[in-house]
């Protein structure tokens, strides 16, 4: 058996949760069938079972307004990918990035198309400030890619609600399988260089965010709670690669401001390696993931592997991975419209975000064994070796159909 694997982000392009997935589910697939992947980028590479081919932008000058670029660019790689050819016995496409090409291939090659939603357009509304028209591209062609999918995976219970909830797919089309960790990577470790090279004291604890400056990521909640927050609690921003100037600026003025009401703010625009990271995660007192969308939330794992307990919001496929008062505590988002996650009373949200923080940030008895708890969690539940297995499972059954 063979998957070609479509995807915008790989390693060493990769910003976000979906570009983690594809990374470590290719790496544990290729061990048990012949799998290629195709990327946004350049890459080349072919160890083993595993081959990796980037998919540059052709060349050709992109005239429309610059929000577009990244759409027609989408396009124009997607085209690319299927006129290479495609000798897999499937295609597996993550992101809406890459659905054009799983129509094309399924179309054009008769392959068995399977797509893992790691989002879903119409609840990222938020979208269309860095997308402005390609938005309703985005919204097209993954409902186009959806419905005519031989099967999705959805990462949690409640993005396979969210799937049925909104396209035209039969329940038993969707399976849920979900995201994993590299528990040999991601463990607690006892550097202190990053920390270090950021003035961030070693013997205290610290509140860490880790995210893009996105909406979904809820960033902005958390920079109005850090005024209910103890004043002596350190809090380390990792957040960077901003969806447009426009939020970059909000960002930046909602920090600078906060820090006029307390000190120790630490602002790390910068992409951290995966080191650094997992140092960051290492040190930290609670880590908070306070978004407003979250599939699955693949960040609060990685925290979780580091001993790290989880102040969350209850959304989407949050709950499935943090177990409240067990691994960490949720925040509850009473959602204002069926189609938009957003505080119906933002004020009441911002202050149980920060009433969570503290709580633990206060209590080490209580903050210790929930980052314990967090780390068998992972291990009993999210191994990517069990999650390359079900999706073999899934590519024969969908084989045996065909």
């Amino acid at each position: 058996m063979k998957a070609l694997l479509l995807t915008n982000e790989y390693p060493p392009n990769t910003y976000g949760g979906a570009g983690v997935h594809v990374e470590y589910l290719s790496r544990e697939l290729a061990k048990l069938i012949q799998v290629e992947v195709r990327c946004f980028g350049e890459q080349f590479s072919e160890t083993g079972s595993l081959k990796v081919r980037g998919i540059p932008l052709s060349g050709k000058e992109i005239g429309a307004p610059k929000p577009l670029h990244s759409v027609f660019g989408a396009i124009q790689r997607d085209s690319d990918m299927c006129s290479l050819g495609v000798d897999a016995d499937l295609v597996h496409c993550h992101t809406w990035y890459t659905h054009l090409a799983g129509i094309l291939a399924k179309l054009t090659y008769g392959v068995p198309l399977i797509i893992t939603t790691h989002s879903l357009e119409p609840l990222r509304p938020w979208k269309r400030e860095q997308l402005a028209g390609g938005y309703d591209y985005s919204l097209w062609v993954e409902q186009t890619a959806l419905e005519m999918a031989d099967a999705i995976i959805a990462v949690s219970e409640g993005a396979k609600a969210d799937v049925v909830r909104y396209f035209q797919v039969p329940e038993e089309r969707v399976h849920v399988i979900h995201n994993g960790i590299d528990l040999n990577e991601f463990q607690k470790v006892e550097t202190y260089d990053v920390l270090t090279r950021h003035g961030i004291l070693v013997d205290q604890p610290y509140v860490l965010f880790v995210g893009r400056i996105t909406r979904q990521k809820g960033i902005q909640y958390l920079i109005q709670a850090l005024q209910y927050l103890d004043p002596d609690f350190p809090v380390v921003l990792c957040a960077g690669s901003p969806d447009t100037p426009a939020i970059a600026a909000e960002c930046k003025e909602a920090i600078e401001t906060a820090r006029t009401h307390r000190g120790q703010i630490f602002w790390i625009q910068e992409m951290l390696d995966k080191r650094s990271l997992i140092e960051m995660y290492s040190h930290a007192g609670v880590f908070c993931c306070p978004s407003i969308y979250e599939p699955f939330g693949i960040i609060n794992l990685e925290a979780m592997a580091c001993e790290v307990p989880v102040v969350a919001t209850a959304v989407g496929g949050i709950p499935e991975v943090v177990v409240d008062e067990v691994t960490g505590l949720l925040v509850p988002l009473d959602q204002q419209t069926e189609a938009q996650f957003l505080p119906n009373d933002p004020d009441v949200f911002v202050q149980d975000l920060a009433d969570r923080i503290n709580q633990l940030m206060r209590d080490s008895e209580l903050r210790l064994p929930m980052g314990k708890a967090g780390r068998l969690r992972a291990e009993e539940m999210f191994s990517w070796e069990a999650i390359a297995k079900r999706t073999k499972g899934l590519y024969e059954q969908m084989l045996a159909v065909d």
